[in-house]
């Protein structure tokens, strides 16, 4: 008889109804369920026993490069059931950024879809430090809805896992290593906090080699049970025509659409559909509002970077009250902060409470004493700013081959219950009228609201700090403004100053009528903003502020490619 090791994620999965849908291809509408998803592991984990030619393979990083699809669930699993590591690998990356990750990760064995062969071997051609074991992913098109046949082994897995590497914002992309057992956390975190359950039905259109992706939107909710539809890659025009399907008044005789409970995107993503909206036929837009209603769409989350209220107001407005959730989150630890699901707790600009099982505290950024609960106000009544710290059992094991960083972002707990793992992100803690009272007991108490990075979002100016995060937020309140960047330049006056990188909306003018420029900026944040928060300097880019795949700006290499002049400095 065929067997699995008894993994978590293993046993959730074969608790379900072996013909209960688990995934399914948007365009196509193939459909594969939770006994597939059993009886395809046990045959692909075979394969990859075959691929290392009966060598052992825990602990060891398996690359892959496969489309969003059943493909990649079973090629994932199949990983973790030989207790080795998943390395999910990018394809719209170039060979050179690969190589980095495959050589870094020093991965055993590299995967590729037929799909992706070609990439594969261009990545290769160049060879590398430690060339892996190329092996092809075979489609598992053939289905079984029958009960699969299968037992639970009793074998001892500790070494298997997931490497995802950081999106590389403020330095060198490194591989953050995730064992199961952390994997398995941030799952069950997720679906206490969000109540995922069978009945939920998943729109996907994130890419596969980020942690909202792959823990958010794909892990979390096989733990539950529900499923996932695939679509990627997003088009706005394609997503709208999804939600609105099941609510079509005139419906073409194609199968019948399920309607969506369950959206995960980032801002980007929201700004996208608000803005295509207007092109759609009135039949479509009338059934798409009624697919993002709140009686319909359960749940809608924004997260892998900040949320412009302009955004989530523009989203409840369209959707007749349906309200974005905020959460915060980084490849190391998974989600970390959320807001709860009581509307009520979804407040502007803050990102929640701790989920469960993480523990956060905050360190005072100028003294290095943790801010206690009910001391967030310092003695002349300023909010106090903090980095967030985190431990648990979500928080990510080491940086790969990089024990200097690992040492580097954890500090020794007082109590002698472990070491909390430093975010690097600022933030401050208050609490917020109405919110924190609903039934769900981790979201209670004084909420989080993220000032930003401090290597990048906390500028110094003039002996005062300022937010980047919040004059990103009052810049794209502003009807002329479509995108913000805020960033710090050096002042030999102030030590920095405050500078904005902004995409203009095509009516954009200033006064008298002329291009809308600097002053215009200044006069418009003058009741918004204290002086010193005001940006001095004001660049405006054509065609759009460049951003990866979730949405997010390297700070730094856009100051280099805006202000090439300060290069040196």
């Amino acid at each position: 008889m065929s067997s699995l090791p008894r993994l978590p994620i293993f046993e959730a999965i074969a608790s379900r109804d072996p013909k209960a849908p688990a995934v399914i291809h948007s365009v196509s509408g193939r459909r594969f369920t939770y006994g597939d998803i059993i009886q395809h592991v046990i045959e692909a984990r075979t394969e990859l026993e075959k691929t290392a030619k009966g060598s052992r393979l825990s602990g060891e990083r398996i690359a892959f490069m496969v489309e969003n699809s059943y493909d990649y669930v079973v090629t994932l699993l199949s990983i973790l059931a030989t207790d080795s590591i998943a390395l999910p690998l990018a394809p719209s990356f170039p060979p050179n950024e690969l190589r980095y990750i495959l050589n870094n990760s020093e991965a055993r064995i590299l995967l590729a879809s037929d799909r992706y062969k070609s990439k594969a071997d261009e990545v290769l051609k160049e060879g590398l430090d430690n060339t892996p074991v190329f092996s092809l992913v075979e489609k598992r098109l053939k289905g079984k809805a029958e009960e699969p046949k299968f037992e639970f082994t009793e074998e001892s897995f500790s070494n298997g896992g997931m490497m995802l590497f950081t999106s590389g914002t403020t330095s060198r992309p490194k591989g953050v290593l995730l064992p199961e057992s952390a994997l398995t956390a941030q799952a069950k975190s997720l679906v206490e906090a969000w109540s995922y359950t069978p009945s939920d039905h998943l729109l996907h259109v994130l890419p596969l080699h980020h942690i909202h992706g792959t823990v958010n939107a794909l892990i979390a909710p096989l733990f539950a049970g529900s499923t996932i539809e695939m679509m990627f890659p997003f088009n706005a025009n394609a997503t709208w025509e999804r939600l609105a399907a099941p609510f079509l008044a005139s419906k073409d005789s194609g199968p019948e659409k399920e309607k969506v409970t369950f959206f995960t995107v980032v801002p980007t993503i929201y700004n996208r559909l608000l803005s295509t909206f207007g092109e759609l036929p009135e039949e479509v837009q009338a059934a798409a509002k009624q697919g993002i209603s709140p009686e319909n769409l359960r749940l809608n989350i924004s997260g892998s970077a900040a949320l412009p209220t302009p955004t989530k107001t523009a989203w409840t407005e369209l959707s007749n009250g349906n309200v974005l959730l905020e959460r915060y989150g980084m490849t190391e630890v998974g989600m970390a902060l959320s807001c709860g699901l009581d509307k009520n707790d979804r407040v502007d600009g803050s990102v929640g409470w701790p989920l469960p099982f993480v523990q956060a505290r905050l360190v005072d950024t100028e003294t290095g004493k943790i801010i206690p609960l009910g001391g967030e106000v310092d003695a002349n009544g300023k909010e106090r700013e903090g980095e967030i710290q985190l431990r648990g059992p979500t928080v990510f094991k080491e940086y790969w081959k990089n024990e200097k960083a690992t040492q580097s972002e954890f500090v020794d707990g007082e109590d002698g219950n472990g070491k909390w793992f430093k975010t690097g992100d600022v933030a401050i803690r208050k609490e917020v009228p109405g919110a924190g009272k609903s039934a769900q007991e981790w979201a209670k108490g004084p909420m989080y609201f993220i000032r930003g990075r401090s290597s990048v979002d906390i500028i110094k100016t003039g002996g005062e700090k300022v937010s980047a995060l919040e004059v990103e937020r009052e810049l794209l309140s502003l009807p002329q403004i479509a995108e913000a960047a805020v960033v710090a330049l050096p002042s030999e006056q102030w030590g920095q100053k405050v500078a904005a990188i902004v995409v203009l909306k095509p009516d954009a003018t200033g006064k008298g009528g002329k291009t809308w420029g600097v002053m215009d900026m200044r006069r418009a944040l003058k009741d918004k903003l204290v002086n010193y928060k005001i940006p001095q300097e004001l660049k405006v880019l054509e065609n759009g502020i460049p951003r990866n795949a979730m949405g997010k700006i390297n700070k730094k290499s856009l100051i280099k490619e805006v202000f090439p002049e300060l290069e040196g400095q």
